[in-house]
Formats: structure tokens, sequence, C-alpha cells
């Protein structure tokens, strides 16, 4: 019997040792002989090694690594010119499988786990020095050649590289490695959604602490890092957080709102601006609208025509019109209100964590601890620039000013939430999210071509987080989806906004990876290509 697993005992080195002396001095003369009959990698201490164990015996071995300099930054001078931008980049190396047991079981099991590995650790590039004598198998397996021969003579190798894309499109024409896509655990969800997301272990561990006082010295702290965090994130001054939904954020801002005097511009593409028409008019604001089609771009002209034709005293849009994707100009119209003396408010509730987003110019924005920043739904917040006082015309649980008075705990504040939340933007990296969500966004949008699905939002305007599509005519959104909840896959279609338009959307937020991806894609197909719904 074998399994496949990455080295973690002494004893399982030392085999690795040994089948790298036999395969890399012995049988392809890279490396002199020794009496020990042992090779220690010179990266050994930064490897991680997938093997292949039968009873105590190393079959077969591969080694992963994400340090730089790589093996191939040493044997090319331009290695970055040769390969596709990326994120996140690894080095395979040292693949070995033992004379005796070089069959498709071995070889095949390394690649599965490789990929699980990849995939786990997100790299959206992996690079391999190839034995020209296997250059054949890893073509097969999707990698692409580039740069010149490396190695000497009798050690000469082909470098390749390997992206997400090129491996699926193998891993579909392949029944035994498209079954790695299938969950081996029937209470695996893969959460595809706006919320709830799947949350990090770190996050999911912080909630489960111990509840404190809202009224303690601890949680005040922890309060305060928290609005500290908020603010280095959005480069701002402050930040208010409350018990409640982004809905309520936005209440917040409007509240606000109605003790400035003067007219407000509200701009809308999508069902969340007209939700902002709403906040509006439930606090009988005087406001003039300026919208365009769902899913197509502001003009930047017309706006700041229309602000400079009118005396407006603000302007309030959806940074990330979740709606349809539509991804909407923050610095853009922060110039424009910048120069008119107009104070700019932003949803900003499906943006931040995913859009690298500066907020040091805005007046009022909001968020919530869900969608891109990962974290439970249930806490929302402000971010704002200058010091707000109380007014007592607004109800007390709206008055940001009363918060701030407050420092910030007027009310309950639950700890386990406000826990997690910190955990939450302590491990978040806004750049590393929006560049895997893009690589993944450019898979999905591949195959959904490829199936005839139409797709919403154009690429360039929209956010990598968020892919709308339109399911074909003779099928039903909601059937499609709650086809998908069956088979663990939730994805978002239920929304009135969706349903009524027969929408679909992939929402990249929380924690998913490739395998995921694949594995929603490939259940997608299944449906539509049986087309029983």
């Amino acid at each position: 019997m074998i399994r496949f697993k990455i080295a973690d005992q002494d004893w399982e080195f030392n085999e690795v040792h040994k089948l790298n002396y036999e395969t890399f001095a012995e049988e392809i003369p890279q490396h002199g002989t020794n009496r020990e009959k042992t090779l220690v990698d010179k990266f050994h201490e930064e490897n991680n090694y997938i093997i292949c164990l039968k009873k105590n015996l190393v079959a077969g071995m591969i080694a992963v690594r994400d340090k730089r300099p790589f093996s191939l930054d040493l044997k090319l001078d331009n290695l970055k010119e040769y390969i596709p931008g990326h994120s996140s980049i690894c080095e395979l190396r040292l693949l070995s499988i033992r004379k005796g047991e070089r069959n498709r079981k071995v070889i095949q099991g390394l690649f599965q786990y490789l990929a699980q590995y990849c995939e786990q650790m997100k790299y959206d590039l992996a690079i391999i020095s190839a034995t020209t004598t296997q250059e054949r198998l890893y073509k097969t397996l999707g990698f692409k050649p580039f740069g010149p021969l490396v190695g000497t003579n009798g050690a000469r190798y082909q470098p390749m590289f390997l992206t997400p894309g090129s491996y699926f499109k193998f891993k579909n024409r392949t029944r035994v490695l498209k079954s790695t896509g299938e969950s081996t655990n029937n209470n695996d969800k893969i959460l595809l959604q706006p919320g709830p997301v799947k949350v990090k272990c770190e996050i999911e561990k912080a909630f489960n602490t111990e509840p404190i006082s809202h009224r303690s010295a601890k949680f005040n702290k922890l309060l305060k890092d928290t609005e500290k965090s908020l603010c280095k994130l959005t480069n701002s001054s402050f930040a208010q957080i409350f018990m409640g939904s982004g809905t309520l954020a936005n209440d917040h801002i409007a509240a606000q709102l109605s003790t400035i005097k003067g007219k407000g511009l509200i701009l809308h593409n999508g069902e969340f601006g007209e939700r902002l028409i709403d906040h509006a008019k439930r606090f009988n604001l005087e406001f003039d609208t300026l919208n365009e089609n769902w899913g197509d771009p502001f003009n930047y002209k017309n706006i700041a025509r229309k602000i400079k034709e009118s005396s407006y005293s603000w302007l309030w849009f959806v940074q990330c019109e979740t709606s349809t994707g539509i991804l909407n100009d923050v610095e853009s119209l922060e110039k424009i209100c910048s120069s008119n003396d107009v104070l700019l408010c932003v949803d900003c509730i499906s943006s931040l964590g995913i859009i690298d987003t500066d907020l040091s110019g805005v007046y009022l924005a909001s968020g919530a601890s869900g969608k891109a920043l990962a974290a439970y739904p249930g806490l929302s917040f402000v971010i704002y620039n200058k010091n707000i006082l109380p007014n007592t015309s607004i109800p007390r649980y709206l008055d940001l000013g009363y918060f701030i008075q407050s420092e910030g705990v007027p009310f309950t504040l639950s700890s386990n939430l406000l826990s997690a939340f910190n955990k939450s933007l302590q491990l978040l990296d806004v750049n590393k999210n929006r560049d895997f969500a893009s690589g993944v966004g450019e898979i999905i949008r591949d195959r959904l071509e490829q199936m005839g699905i139409e797709i919403l939002n154009d690429k360039p305007n929209s956010s990598p987080a968020v892919i709308t599509f339109k399911i074909c005519n003779n099928l039903n959104s909601i059937a499609v989806g709650e086809e998908l909840e069956k088979q663990n896959v939730f994805l978002s279609y239920r929304s009135n906004y969706l349903s009524e338009k027969n929408l679909m959307q992939f929402a990249l937020m929380g924690e998913y990876d490739y395998q995921d991806i694949e594995q929603a894609l490939y259940k997608i197909n299944q449906i539509i290509s049986l087309n029983f719904l």
C-alpha cells in the first residue's frame, strides 16, 4: 500500500537524501559520488518534500520551494523575462522515483498531491527544470518550455512553467486527475458568495474565545487595535465600529448627511446605488441622481460637468457595485469633489479587502466585517477624517458623533465578532487577494465562455472578486443554484436583483482555492450539459 504526504520525520528526510543521491549522483551525473551515498540538497532547509511512501521506503519525491533566489535564478540571468506575471511563485525540483517503482500510480499520485498543495498555498505559477528525457511528460501535465537548456553535459534540463489555467485544461482532459477536483468530504462546503464567506482557522479560533465585557479595559484595547487596523488599511484618520450589517453603516452616513445644508448627488449603476437612493429618501434628504445602465461605468466628465453646473454639498456612490461587479473609481470622484468643495461619501462594503483604496480624501465611507474582509458578518463601520459632534436630532444608534463621544462603545458590542474581525485584519493581504482573484477570475471567465455563458461585467471596469453571468434562457438561475447547493457549491443567486434577471455570481471573497473553483465550474458544466432543470 502506498500513501502520499509532506515529509516531516527524520527518517523520511534520510530516505529523501538517499533517493536524491541515487538519482542525481549515480543515475544522472549532476553531482559527485561519495561513500555515504547521501545527497543533501543545498536548499534542504527551505524545501517542502512531497513523498510517496511504500511502507518504510520513500518510493518517489518532488520538492517545492518558494524562496528566492531559485535554482533557475542561478542558471538564467533574466528569468523574469521568460515567465508570465504572477503574485505567488514556487519552484519544483528533485522529481525522483526509485527504480522498480516507476509506474503511473506513483507519478500521478505525486502530482495530484502536489496540485492540492499548490492550490492550498495559492501559488499561481510554478517553474521547473525538466530533464530533457522527461520533457514530454511535463508538457502532458500542462508545463510550457521557456528559455535555453541549462545544466551540464550528461545532465541537461529544459526550464518550464505551469499556470493554473494550463493545468486545469489538462485536468479536464484527464479522468484520473479530474477526480481530484471532487471533494473527499461531502460536508466540505465551497462558499463562492458575498457572504457568508469561508474564514481562516485563525479567525474561527479568535471568534471562539471566551466573551468579555464591552466595558472592560481588554475590550477597549481590542476595539482600538481594530480601529487602527481599519485606518491603516484605508489611509484614513478615524473609524467607528457598530453591531449590524453594512446597511446600518449606510444609515449612519445618511443620518450625517441629514445635518448638512444643501443638495446632494447620488450616482448609481446597479442595485446598491439604488439602495443608496432609498437610504436618502428615508432621511428626507434633498438630492439629484445621475445614473448609468446596470453594469455600465460612470462617465466622469459628465459627473464633473453636472457638479460644476449645480451647487451640491455632497456626493454619494458605491465603489464596487456588487450586483454587476462594476468597479467605480474613488480617485477620480475624489478629485472632482475636492476641486468643487463637495463632500464625498463612499459605500466600500464589497471592495475593502480586495481593492487597495485610499480614503484619506473622503468625508464618510461604509464597510462591513464580512465579504472581502473575510470575517464573520455582524459588524459594520464608518471611516471618517474629521471629528463629528453628537446631534440629538439623529436617533441614538445612528448618531456617529455620540459613538465618538462615547469612545466607540455607547452600546453592547460582541467581543467574539470583534476578536474575529481584528484577526482577519491582521491576516489581510489586499494585494495578494486582488492578484489571486484576478488569476482565478481569468480561469472562470474563460471556462464560462467555453460553456457559452454570457458574462455581464466587462473585465477592465470590474472588480476581480465579482463575476456576474447570465444563465441560458432555457434554464432557471434559482434551479441551477439549488442544484449546485445539493452538491455543496454555494454561489450567489437568491437576491431578487439577480433572480429577476436570471443571473448568478461568483464572489471571490474569504477562503477559497483553485480546487474549489475547478469543482464549481465542473459542476456548472455538468448541469448545463445535462440540461435537466
